[in-house]
């Protein structure tokens, strides 16, 4: 894609969108500015006059990822009349975005692998901290229902939830087939719901 004449806001969003198709196809900590510069068709030198490093580049993807991701789930939970619809949307909507993006995860266990409390790795960890604070609220109102099991362990379940995302993309990663996470979370959801004690 040629993005040499896009303006400021768009070249940026070009760049962050040219980074996530790079890390569908190779490993995140192999990408180089060059490699970017050349995915939207342009120079290092134009890439540079609106990202003074690669680490700039890194957080612009990261700020797209936690408000992307977020947002998704947001309005996949909007209108669900229980929780465990709520969940389930928010579990689907996951799935979906990270089908759709298949270069997301590939870069967010990335940076939780780097040394060192880089800008971009607090990014990822505040996403998963503001994810698991919706994941809990949702349960809290579950239970108080009486729509999930009364003595259900919420943050277990929340690190369950997302630990069963985290699963499905590994496995798709490792076979190479994205599109395998579509087909095997209905399952993964059925036995999820079944252990936090939904009622539908």
């Amino acid at each position: 894609m040629s993005t040499k004449h896009l303006p400021a806001d768009e070249r940026r969003a070009a760049t962050v969108e040219a980074v996530v198709q790079l890390a569908a196809q190779h490993n995140p900590s192999d990408i180089t500015t060059t490699w970017i510069a050349r995915q939207m068709g342009v120079t290092q030198g134009a890439l540079f006059k609106h990202f003074p490093t690669k680490e700039a580049i890194l957080e612009a993807v990261m700020h797209w990822v936690a408000e992307r991701l977020l947002a998704r789930v947001d309005q996949a939970a909007q209108g669900c009349t229980s929780s465990l619809a709520t969940l389930q949307a928010m579990f689907m909507a996951h799935i979906d975005f990270v089908t759709e993006h298949p270069g997301v995860p590939r870069m967010l266990f990335g940076e939780l692998q780097r040394q060192g409390e880089t800008l971009p790795k607090k990014m990822v960890q505040t996403l998963i901290r503001q994810y698991r604070a919706r994941l809990q609220q949702v349960m809290e109102q579950g239970k108080a229902s009486g729509e999930l099991d009364a003595l259900l362990d919420v943050d277990a379940a929340t690190v369950l939830f997302v630990g069963s995302i985290q699963g499905l993309v590994m496995q798709s990663l490792i076979a190479g087939d994205v599109a395998r996470l579509r087909a095997d979370a209905p399952g993964v959801w059925a036995i999820y719901r079944r252990g936090i004690g939904g009622t539908q």
